[in-house]
């Protein structure tokens, strides 16, 4: 009889596939939750024109780590409260700071 691999507790089952976004965070002030702009454009069936659509996902962020400005993935999750069924895997790439770029500017002049 061949023996059967263990199955790994954080491995998924073949046949669940978690559904993944990547947006950009436009709100973070609240405690553990951030809230995520994902856009996208498709052309109109009929009219052949480009359209925008966007919409809000309500995310979990457990480290509190995203800011307003970053782009983010997130990964589909149990209900977590009324509006949060996503969580934060990862900051895809960080949002440039107005006073970076000033702080960075000032010394180019100093020098």
């Amino acid at each position: 009889m061949a023996e059967t691999p263990a199955h790994n507790a954080h491995e998924e089952p073949k046949g669940l596939r978690r559904k993944v976004v990547i947006g950009k965070v436009v709100s973070s002030r609240m405690n553990k939750t951030i809230v995520v702009e994902s856009k996208r454009q498709f052309s109109h069936r009929l009219y052949r024109r480009v359209i925008a659509r966007s919409k809000k996902f309500y995310a979990h962020d457990e480290k509190n780590q995203a800011r307003v400005g970053d782009f983010v993935r997130l990964e589909e999750t149990r209900p977590m409260s009324k509006l949060k069924r996503w969580r934060l895997v990862d900051v895809v790439q960080r949002a440039k700071l107005v006073e970076d770029l000033k702080a960075a500017g000032g010394e180019a002049q100093a020098s």
